[in-house]
């Protein structure tokens, strides 16, 4: 380990955290909040710069601390404004965020982990396979990055408005550090995003979801794809270990717990797979009456891959009969796939360190708790 990487990375630590960090300096717990606007509400990552702090205490943190972000390998700007970089990590890994640019809203989709073993079959980032979990320093500066990298100013119009962990990995699956990193993103002294504004997305580990439920408060949503056991056994292989029935018992609890309007429900439209009108019927029996709202995402396509997106036709007809019978249906526009940015398409770079793929078998979910 190198004399850097024997720091501690000031970007991962919560309020809680840094406030007792800086008394183990013994230093006042005031310390850790004014670092916290120099980091966030200032984006400054040089200690020598953060100059309302005394001298002395500036120069011990230099010794034992650091704001340290992943390093940015490339960056490619598609037709419609969308950003994608890639992020090295590791020196020979690597990981993929983007910022999606609209009118009312800037969202951030970052990465929780480098790879994912869920081995969802549509999506390319699951082919790569699973290297390692991010910590929170590395989510958290993500972020941070990004911020600097979009144009940040201090008292400025917010950039970015929304974060979605919809990147590279399953969140819930590196529940020990991504936890911390909502945590930091909707804290008022740290990014101060709307909970309703951070989004985690789970394809279904029940047991994480209820956890979730009591421990934070940010919005929910549900990579769900098929609206049968037998299908989506085939799509998300988590669902053999954790059935429909299950996961929307886990889904209509976090609802209650958190007082939250809805859960949103991830579905790629796949042709000839899961686009047909009885699935959509199916899906009525499922969500009918509850919180939920359903987003339909055009299947974004990569090489080798076995399934072909859905034609403008079938998707709107499938949302048509979801909205006639009750089941709010939007449509997700496609954005940055001219540049492989778009939903399913994140790749990075991946030494896969899984031996089993749980599409091939199921095995249990290593999980950081």
């Amino acid at each position: 380990m190198s004399l850097a990487e024997s720091k501690t990375n000031l970007l991962g630590l919560t309020r809680a955290e840094l406030e007792s960090f800086v008394e183990g300096m013994g230093e006042k717990p005031f310390r850790a909040r004014q670092l916290m606007k120099w980091l966030y509400k200032r984006n400054v990552s040089q200690i020598d710069e953060m100059t309302d702090l005394a001298k002395r205490f500036r120069e011990r943190l230099k010794e034992v601390a650091e704001v340290r972000t992943p390093a940015i390998t490339l960056t490619q700007v598609s037709s419609d404004g969308t950003r994608k970089w890639l992020l090295a990590m590791d020196g020979t890994q690597g990981i993929e965020m983007v910022f999606i640019p609209e009118p009312d809203r800037g969202t951030l989709c970052i990465s929780s982990q480098v790879g994912c073993a869920m081995d969802c079959s549509f999506c390319s980032t699951a082919q790569q396979g699973f290297n390692r979990n991010l910590t929170a320093a590395e989510i958290v500066g993500q972020v941070w990055l990004a911020n600097r990298e979009l144009g940040f100013q201090p008292g400025g119009d917010r950039v970015i408005t929304n974060v979605v962990f919809m990147g590279m990995g399953e969140p819930l699956a590196n529940y020990r550090n991504v936890v911390p990193a909502t945590e930091i993103l909707m804290d008022d002294l740290g990014f101060d995003i709307s909970r309703r504004r951070v989004t985690v997305s789970t394809s279904g580990l029940v047991p994480q979801m209820l956890r979730l439920a009591e421990e934070t408060n940010c919005a929910l949503a549900v990579s769900l794809h098929a609206p049968n056991d037998r299908l989506r056994d085939e799509l998300v292989p988590i669902n053999r270990k954790h059935k429909i029935a299950e996961l929307l018992e886990a889904c209509w609890r976090y609802v209650e717990k958190q007082n939250a309007r809805s859960i949103t429900f991830e579905y790629v439209m796949l042709d000839g797979i899961n686009d047909k009108p009885e699935h959509a019927y199916e899906l009525v029996e499922l969500l009918r009456g509850r919180p939920a709202k359903l987003n339909l995402i055009p299947f974004n396509p990569f090489p080798q891959t076995k399934y072909r997106r859905s034609s403008a036709a079938a998707i709107e007809r499938f949302r048509d009969i979801l909205n006639r019978h009750g089941v709010i249906a939007t449509t997700r526009r496609t954005r940055g796939d001219d540049i492989d940015a778009a939903c399913g398409q994140l790749v990075g770079r991946v030494n896969d360190r899984t031996t089993v793929r749980l599409g091939s078998k199921l095995i249990s979910v290593a999980v950081q708790s």
